[in-house]
Protein backbone atom coordinates (compact mmCIF):
# COMPACT_ATOMS: atom_id res chain seq x y z
CA UNK A 1 0.00 0.00 0.00
CA UNK A 2 2.71 2.27 0.65
CA UNK A 3 4.36 1.69 -2.44
CA UNK A 4 1.63 2.07 -4.10
CA UNK A 5 0.85 5.67 -2.73
CA UNK A 6 4.09 6.37 -3.33
CA UNK A 7 3.70 5.86 -7.04
CA UNK A 8 0.61 7.59 -7.03
CA UNK A 9 2.15 10.76 -5.86
CA UNK A 10 5.16 10.61 -7.55
CA UNK A 11 2.93 10.57 -10.97
CA UNK A 12 1.10 13.11 -9.58
CA UNK A 13 4.26 15.31 -9.03
CA UNK A 14 5.20 14.16 -12.36
CA UNK A 15 2.50 15.42 -13.81
CA UNK A 16 2.10 18.75 -12.17
CA UNK A 17 6.32 19.36 -13.15
CA UNK A 18 5.39 18.46 -16.77
CA UNK A 19 2.24 20.86 -17.01
CA UNK A 20 4.32 23.50 -15.34
CA UNK A 21 7.24 22.55 -17.86
CA UNK A 22 5.12 22.91 -20.46
CA UNK A 23 3.66 26.50 -19.33
CA UNK A 24 6.59 28.01 -19.23
CA UNK A 25 10.17 27.49 -20.98
CA UNK A 26 11.83 29.19 -17.92
CA UNK A 27 12.26 27.50 -14.67
CA UNK A 28 10.54 29.98 -12.01
CA UNK A 29 10.98 29.73 -8.24
CA UNK A 30 7.97 27.53 -7.72
CA UNK A 31 9.18 25.12 -10.42
CA UNK A 32 12.63 24.69 -8.46
CA UNK A 33 10.68 24.06 -4.47
CA UNK A 34 8.03 21.90 -6.60
CA UNK A 35 10.53 19.69 -7.91
CA UNK A 36 12.67 20.12 -4.47
CA UNK A 37 9.52 19.24 -2.42
CA UNK A 38 8.69 16.20 -5.29
CA UNK A 39 12.19 14.81 -4.79
CA UNK A 40 11.57 14.73 -0.54
CA UNK A 41 8.26 12.99 -0.88
CA UNK A 42 9.34 10.47 -3.56
CA UNK A 43 12.68 9.57 -2.46
CA UNK A 44 13.38 5.79 -2.20
CA UNK A 45 13.54 5.22 2.19
CA UNK A 46 16.18 2.19 1.44
CA UNK A 47 18.38 5.39 -0.71
CA UNK A 48 17.47 8.47 0.89
CA UNK A 49 18.93 11.76 -0.20
CA UNK A 50 22.18 12.64 1.70
CA UNK A 51 22.38 15.74 3.36
CA UNK A 52 25.44 17.37 1.36
CA UNK A 53 23.32 16.79 -1.56
CA UNK A 54 20.19 18.60 -0.22
CA UNK A 55 22.32 21.08 1.17
CA UNK A 56 24.01 21.55 -2.39
CA UNK A 57 20.59 21.69 -3.64
CA UNK A 58 19.36 24.72 -1.61
CA UNK A 59 22.74 26.32 -2.17
CA UNK A 60 21.99 26.05 -5.55
CA UNK A 61 18.28 27.79 -5.67
CA UNK A 62 19.51 30.38 -3.12
CA UNK A 63 22.14 31.21 -5.78
CA UNK A 64 19.27 30.52 -8.56
CA UNK A 65 16.88 33.09 -6.81
CA UNK A 66 19.52 35.86 -6.38
CA UNK A 67 20.61 35.88 -9.43
CA UNK A 68 16.87 36.34 -10.84
CA UNK A 69 16.80 39.00 -8.49
CA UNK A 70 20.23 40.69 -10.25
CA UNK A 71 19.09 40.32 -13.45
CA UNK A 72 15.44 41.94 -12.68
CA UNK A 73 17.73 44.92 -10.83
CA UNK A 74 20.16 45.50 -14.20
CA UNK A 75 17.21 45.76 -16.20
CA UNK A 76 15.44 48.11 -14.51
CA UNK A 77 19.23 50.15 -14.10
CA UNK A 78 19.28 49.71 -17.66
CA UNK A 79 15.92 51.42 -18.63
CA UNK A 80 16.27 54.10 -16.18
CA UNK A 81 20.05 54.48 -18.25
CA UNK A 82 18.27 54.82 -21.26
CA UNK A 83 15.51 57.34 -20.15
CA UNK A 84 18.61 59.68 -18.61
CA UNK A 85 20.41 59.37 -21.98
CA UNK A 86 17.43 60.06 -23.75
CA UNK A 87 16.78 63.13 -21.41
CA UNK A 88 20.29 64.38 -22.07
CA UNK A 89 20.22 64.14 -25.43
CA UNK A 90 16.75 66.07 -26.02
CA UNK A 91 19.16 69.07 -24.57
CA UNK A 92 21.23 69.18 -27.07
CA UNK A 93 18.59 70.35 -29.98
CA UNK A 94 18.86 73.88 -30.94
CA UNK A 95 22.26 73.58 -30.25
CA UNK A 96 25.21 73.97 -32.61
CA UNK A 97 27.94 70.74 -32.03
CA UNK A 98 30.65 69.26 -33.10
CA UNK A 99 30.70 65.08 -33.69
CA UNK A 100 33.00 62.69 -34.72
CA UNK A 101 31.99 61.91 -38.44
CA UNK A 102 32.89 61.89 -41.45
CA UNK A 103 29.24 62.70 -43.63
CA UNK A 104 27.19 66.30 -43.71
CA UNK A 105 24.61 68.03 -45.91
CA UNK A 106 25.02 70.51 -48.63
CA UNK A 107 23.78 73.71 -47.36
CA UNK A 108 23.45 76.86 -49.02
CA UNK A 109 26.18 75.77 -51.46
CA UNK A 110 28.49 74.77 -48.55
CA UNK A 111 29.64 71.82 -46.04
CA UNK A 112 31.92 72.42 -42.98
CA UNK A 113 34.27 69.96 -41.89
CA UNK A 114 37.18 68.94 -39.46
CA UNK A 115 39.62 66.68 -38.53
CA UNK A 116 42.59 66.07 -35.86
CA UNK A 117 45.89 65.56 -36.07
CA UNK A 118 48.06 63.99 -33.08
CA UNK A 119 50.85 66.25 -34.42
CA UNK A 120 51.96 68.64 -37.86
CA UNK A 121 51.42 66.95 -40.74
CA UNK A 122 53.97 67.54 -44.09
CA UNK A 123 51.19 66.64 -46.76
CA UNK A 124 47.48 66.72 -45.85
CA UNK A 125 44.91 65.22 -49.01
CA UNK A 126 41.36 65.74 -48.91
CA UNK A 127 38.75 63.93 -50.87
CA UNK A 128 34.71 64.23 -51.23
CA UNK A 129 32.78 61.66 -51.92
CA UNK A 130 28.96 61.88 -53.15
CA UNK A 131 26.02 59.41 -51.60
CA UNK A 132 27.61 57.01 -54.23
CA UNK A 133 30.71 57.05 -53.87
CA UNK A 134 31.78 58.81 -56.43
CA UNK A 135 34.95 61.63 -55.54
CA UNK A 136 33.32 64.82 -56.25
CA UNK A 137 35.98 66.93 -55.22
CA UNK A 138 39.73 66.45 -54.25
CA UNK A 139 42.25 69.10 -52.57
CA UNK A 140 44.86 70.20 -49.97
CA UNK A 141 44.35 70.88 -46.23
CA UNK A 142 46.13 72.68 -43.20
CA UNK A 143 48.35 71.10 -41.78
CA UNK A 144 48.54 71.63 -37.98
CA UNK A 145 49.15 69.89 -34.89
CA UNK A 146 45.05 69.20 -32.82
CA UNK A 147 41.96 70.44 -34.82
CA UNK A 148 41.69 71.90 -38.46
CA UNK A 149 38.66 73.12 -40.35
CA UNK A 150 38.01 72.72 -44.00
CA UNK A 151 34.88 74.32 -45.78
CA UNK A 152 34.22 72.79 -49.36
CA UNK A 153 31.86 75.35 -51.38
CA UNK A 154 30.03 72.39 -52.56
CA UNK A 155 31.75 72.47 -56.01
CA UNK A 156 33.02 69.78 -58.03
CA UNK A 157 36.43 69.37 -59.54
CA UNK A 158 35.00 70.96 -62.72
CA UNK A 159 33.98 74.28 -61.01
CA UNK A 160 30.18 72.77 -61.22
CA UNK A 161 28.23 74.24 -58.32
CA UNK A 162 26.40 70.54 -56.70
CA UNK A 163 22.45 71.13 -55.81
CA UNK A 164 21.82 71.43 -51.99
CA UNK A 165 20.54 68.77 -49.80
CA UNK A 166 23.18 66.32 -50.84
CA UNK A 167 24.67 64.24 -48.42
CA UNK A 168 28.75 64.21 -48.86
CA UNK A 169 31.32 62.27 -47.18
CA UNK A 170 35.08 63.87 -46.42
CA UNK A 171 38.33 61.60 -46.53
CA UNK A 172 41.47 63.10 -44.63
CA UNK A 173 44.78 61.60 -45.36
CA UNK A 174 47.72 63.26 -43.79
CA UNK A 175 51.03 62.16 -42.95
CA UNK A 176 54.31 63.82 -41.23
CA UNK A 177 57.51 63.82 -42.73
CA UNK A 178 58.75 60.59 -42.79
CA UNK A 179 55.09 59.37 -44.27
CA UNK A 180 53.15 57.96 -41.13
CA UNK A 181 49.82 59.01 -40.79
CA UNK A 182 48.79 61.50 -37.99
CA UNK A 183 44.89 61.39 -38.55
CA UNK A 184 43.03 61.31 -35.55
CA UNK A 185 39.13 61.61 -36.37
CA UNK A 186 36.78 63.77 -38.87
CA UNK A 187 34.55 65.99 -37.53
CA UNK A 188 31.26 67.74 -38.21
CA UNK A 189 29.73 70.84 -36.87
CA UNK A 190 26.68 71.80 -37.42
CA UNK A 191 22.62 72.29 -34.94
CA UNK A 192 20.62 69.53 -33.99
CA UNK A 193 17.85 69.71 -35.24
CA UNK A 194 16.08 66.42 -33.60
CA UNK A 195 17.02 63.03 -31.80
CA UNK A 196 15.84 59.37 -32.68
CA UNK A 197 15.30 57.02 -29.61
CA UNK A 198 14.36 54.02 -32.03
CA UNK A 199 17.75 52.61 -31.01
CA UNK A 200 19.24 51.91 -27.42
CA UNK A 201 21.63 54.14 -28.27
CA UNK A 202 19.90 57.83 -29.03
CA UNK A 203 21.21 59.38 -32.20
CA UNK A 204 21.55 62.95 -32.80
CA UNK A 205 20.42 64.73 -36.16
CA UNK A 206 23.00 67.09 -37.26
CA UNK A 207 22.96 68.63 -40.87
CA UNK A 208 20.44 66.20 -41.39
CA UNK A 209 22.66 63.29 -40.82
CA UNK A 210 22.96 60.30 -37.95
CA UNK A 211 24.94 60.73 -35.52
CA UNK A 212 25.37 59.07 -31.74
CA UNK A 213 25.23 61.11 -28.79
CA UNK A 214 28.59 59.50 -27.64
CA UNK A 215 29.92 61.16 -30.96
CA UNK A 216 29.55 64.72 -29.84
CA UNK A 217 32.61 65.86 -28.24
CA UNK A 218 31.99 69.81 -27.97
CA UNK A 219 29.00 71.95 -27.81
CA UNK A 220 29.81 75.54 -29.71
CA UNK A 221 26.83 77.22 -28.83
Amino acid sequence: MTVSATSSVSTAATTTSSSSTSSSSSLTSSDFLSLLVSELQNQDPLNATSTTDFINQLTSYANFSQQQSINTNLSSLASSFSSLVTLNSVNYIGHTVEAKTDTSTLSNGSATFGYSLSSSAANVSISVQDSSGNTVWTGTGTGNAGSNSFTWDGKDSNGNQLSDGGKYTISVTATDSAGNSVLNYTTVTGTVTGIDTSTSTPSLTVNGVSVSAADIIGVTS
